[in-house]
């Protein structure tokens, strides 16, 4: 299992987050605000089986938009060795 954390704009967040809860990925968002991007923006915890890592990745880059220098995202990809559902 993976913990994908990514950083990206608030304009983004809500296009994202439909995207990938379309996929049946499960979503946890935290605005947030801090030196990446240095406006404001939201934090994304997305749990997923390995198997799925690379399709959530894509959905990210898909649905992140780059044609604005301003809109920048950052993923960190963590192996979790444990994880407790209750």
């Amino acid at each position: 299992m993976k913990l994908i954390i990514t950083v990206i704009p608030d304009s983004c967040t809500d296009t994202v987050s439909l995207a990938l809860t379309s996929q049946k990925f499960r979503v946890t968002q935290i605005a947030s605000t801090g030196g990446f991007l240095k406006k404001g923006n939201a934090t994304l915890l997305i749990g997923v089986e390995d198997d799925q890592t690379e399709k959530a990745l894509q959905i990210l880059r898909d649905n992140v938009d780059k044609t604005d220098s301003n809109q920048k995202g950052v993923v960190f990809v963590i192996k979790v060795d444990q994880f407790i559902h209750f």
